[in-house]
C-alpha cells in the first residue's frame, strides 16, 4: 500500500512539473494573463461601475471605478476633485472615458469637503492640505496598480482646481507610476494665496473659512508655505495637457498659460466662455480634448 502511493506521488509530482514548465520561469499560470487594450477612437464600449475603497494609513478612501466591459487591461483616469467638491465631479469625464475604453476611478480626498454627508472618506476638512491630498492620491495609485482591470503602465491623474494641484504635485513624485497629467484649470495660485493670507508661518493660527462655509485648519497653510509647484513642474517629462476656461475668475487663465509654457511636453487648450468648473457643452467640449490627448498617449 505504502509502495503503490509512493509510486502514485511520484507520478503526479512528475506530471506537475511538466505541466508547469518545471518552475523554470518559463511557466504559464492556470489563469490567463490579460492582455492591454488598444484604445481606438471609432470603438465604443459598454461599461460597468464599482465601489472601490482605498487605505492610506489607516484612513479609508471611499471611490467609484467606471469600467470598460472587456476581458484586456485597459488605461485608468484616476480623477481629483477640487477643494469642496467630491467624487461626483469627475463622472461626466469617467463616462465619456469608459465608452472608448479608457476606466476611470472618481474618489473622495479625506477631509475634501465641509460635510461627511458629501464625502464618504474618512477624516475632517480641519486636518486636511494639499499635501494630506497628495498622500491620498498616492495611495490611490499604488493601489490600483493591483487592481486587475488596469494596465498599471497606462495610468494617467486627472484633477480640477486644487485636485489639479494635487496631481501636478503627485505626478511629480510618482513619476515612475504616471504615464501623464489632465489639469483642468489647476489652482497652482493656492501658494499665493496662502503667502497672501498670512505674512509669516508664525502667524497661522486656529481655522479659516475659506469657500462655500469649508473650514480648514492650520495644516492646509503650513503644508505649502515653503513649496510653490511652479518651480518644480519643469522635471515632469510625461505628456501633459492643461484645459482652461477663458472667464475663469478664480484660476486666471494667464496663470495656466504660464504653467503650460513650463511643462517640457505639454498642450494648454482654452473654453471660450467658460468658468470655474465645467458643466454642459463646456465638458463635452473638454472631455473631447482630454480623449484626443489619451488617444495620442495611451
Amino acid at each position: 500500500m505504502k509502495k503503490s502511493f509512493s509510486l502514485f506521488l511520484s507520478v503526479f509530482l512528475i506530471l506537475s512539473a511538466v505541466l508547469c514548465g518545471c518552475g523554470d520561469g518559463s511557466s504559464q499560470s492556470s489563469t490567463v494573463e490579460k492582455t492591454p487594450l488598444t484604445v481606438d477612437r471609432d470603438k465604443s464600449y459598454n461599461y460597468n461601475t464599482r465601489e472601490i475603497w482605498c487605505d492610506n494609513n489607516g484612513k479609508k478612501i471611499y471611490g467609484v471605478a467606471y469600467i470598460p466591459e472587456t476581458e484586456q487591461k485597459v488605461p485608468l483616469v484616476i480623477s481629483s476633485h477640487g477643494l469642496g467638491t467630491n467624487h461626483e465631479s469627475g463622472i461626466g469625464y469617467a463616462k465619456h472615458y469608459a465608452e472608448k475604453g479608457i476606466a476611470t476611478y472618481c474618489f473622495d480626498f479625506c477631509g475634501g469637503t465641509k460635510s461627511t454627508d458629501t464625502n464618504k472618506s474618512d477624516g475632517k476638512s480641519t486636518d486636511m492640505s494639499v499635501m494630506t491630498e497628495v498622500s491620498d492620491l498616492e495611495a490611490v495609485i499604488n493601489a490600483a496598480q493591483t487592481w486587475a482591470f488596469v494596465d498599471s503602465s497606462r495610468i494617467f491623474l486627472q484633477g480640477g482646481s486644487m485636485g489639479g494641484l494635487v496631481s501636478a504635485i503627485t505626478g511629480l513624485r510618482q513619476q515612475d507610476k504616471v504615464a501623464g497629467l489632465i489639469l483642468l484649470y489647476p489652482a497652482f495660485g493656492i501658494y499665493n494665496f496662502i503667502r497672501y493670507a498670512y505674512s509669516s508661518p508664525d502667524d497661522i493660527n486656529g481655522t479659516m473659512e475659506i469657500v462655500d462655509d469649508m473650514v480648514v485648519g492650520e495644516a492646509f497653510f503650513r503644508d505649502l508655505w515653503d513649496y510653490d509647484a511652479m518651480e518644480h513642474i519643469k522635471d515632469f517629462k510625461k505628456p501633459v495637457i492643461i484645459i482652461q476656461g477663458s472667464d475663469d475668475d478664480i484660476v486666471k487663465p494667464e496663470m495656466s498659460e504660464n504653467a503650460s509654457k513650463l511643462y517640457p511636453d505639454c498642450e494648454y487648450k482654452v473654453i471660450d466662455g467658460a468658468g470655474h468648473g465645467f458643466g454642459g457643452n463646456d465638458l463635452d467640449q473638454a472631455a473631447e480634448y482630454a480623449l484626443e490627448y489619451l488617444y495620442k498617449n495611451c
